[in-house]
């Protein structure tokens, strides 16, 4: 089994200093999100399709 290194970036959406800090990580077939705070909690697999549609609804409620 090969293990994969992911390179995880804290997203430009990101509340800055207040504490809201996400980030994203490109996976190859999808896109990973996690808490930067709780990195190791786990994260989201979103399809490149459905993080764009994310993405999207969130910029739309801002």
């Amino acid at each position: 089994m090969t293990k994969t290194i992911v390179k995880w970036r804290k997203s430009s959406y990101s509340g800055g200093d207040h504490g809201q800090c996400v980030e994203v990580a490109d996976m190859g077939s999808a896109v990973g999100i996690r808490d930067s705070k709780a990195a190791a909690s786990g994260h989201l697999v979103f399809a490149p399709a459905s993080f764009a549609s994310l993405v999207e609804r969130v910029k739309r409620t801002q």
